[in-house]
């Protein structure tokens, strides 16, 4: 794949949030087309290490985001945004592998707005399909790759720093955007990215991972790949990142919760990521 750089802002909130500062930054990308002048944008996250969870000194944390463990990571293409609902229907037009998907799923409509009300099987399905029209290995992130991915490198509370922004976020107590009721806005419209160049971690939409759902992380795998139960069919998967309405409390780049794999929900949608 022909990868190409841009650039981006990254904010860092001072721990009194009195002082933001804001840097330019670099990464490589690429975009694969998905028909009708619709393009998907792929960010290159490269391989580390990281201590995924909370500390026991978090007074926020929730046990099920202990204990704090480090896990290393293999380099992997992560979306600059939560899936649209543009691309869904550029997919949702395509062959199905296993299962038909509805092309107007969402309750706060727009293109250029995450795609919500999609269960994981159905985020799954866009996976196979996505995959099946590019000839590459397209799938929900592992919940150490999204959180690894959020972080970007930082061990705060948010990507940001111990405090979020609240003109740069889309969650509860958040300044609201002219024009928009409260709901989902479009993607990446705050205009900043974490230092990896993703947008959109913190709020907007719960996101979708491949992993079932486990109580904590007592035997979690250190590889940064999904942590599965022996019979995964039904099992609850787990959702990052918060959503639209969410208290900060629950958008910290750790904190952690679970849907059922057949719920349709507008506070949830998904990011893909694409395997090197």
């Amino acid at each position: 794949m022909n990868t190409q750089e841009f650039e981006f802002d990254v904010v860092t909130v001072q721990p009194k949030a009195s002082k933001i500062n804001l840097n330019r930054s670099y990464s490589q990308y690429f975009t694969e087309e998905l028909g009708n002048q619709i393009v998907l944008e792929m960010v290159s996250i490269p391989e580390g290490s990281f201590m995924m969870g909370s500390p026991e000194s978090e007074v926020e944390a929730y046990d099920s985001e202990k204990p704090q463990h480090q896990v290393t990571v293999k380099p992997f293409f992560m979306g600059k945004y939560p899936v649209t609902q543009a691309q869904w229907q550029a997919i949702a037009a395509l062959d199905p592998v296993e299962l038909t998907l509805n092309p107007e799923p969402a309750k706060y409509k727009g293109a250029d707005r995450p795609v919500e009300k999609v269960s994981w099987y159905e985020a799954v399905e866009f996976c196979w399909r996505l995959s099946r029209l590019t000839g590459r290995i397209y799938r929900l992130p592992s919940e150490a790759e999204w959180e690894y991915a959020c972080r970007a490198g930082t061990n705060s509370r948010f990507h940001f720093g111990r405090r979020l922004p609240k003109n740069l976020v889309n969650c509860y107590g958040s300044l609201s955007m002219q024009g928009y009721e409260k709901g989902t806005t479009p993607v990446g419209i705050f205009g900043v990215a974490n230092a990896f160049g993703l947008y959109d971690m913190h709020g907007n939409v719960y996101e979708w991972c491949a992993d079932c759902w486990h109580d904590d992380y007592e035997g979690a795998p250190t590889d940064g790949s999904a942590w599965l139960s022996e019979d995964e069919e039904g099992e609850d998967r787990v959702i990052r990142g918060g959503f639209w309405l969410s208290y900060p409390r629950h958008c910290r780049s750790a904190f952690r919760d679970c849907c059922e794999p057949d719920l349709r929900s507008s506070t949830v949608g998904f990011r893909v990521v694409c395997e090197i």
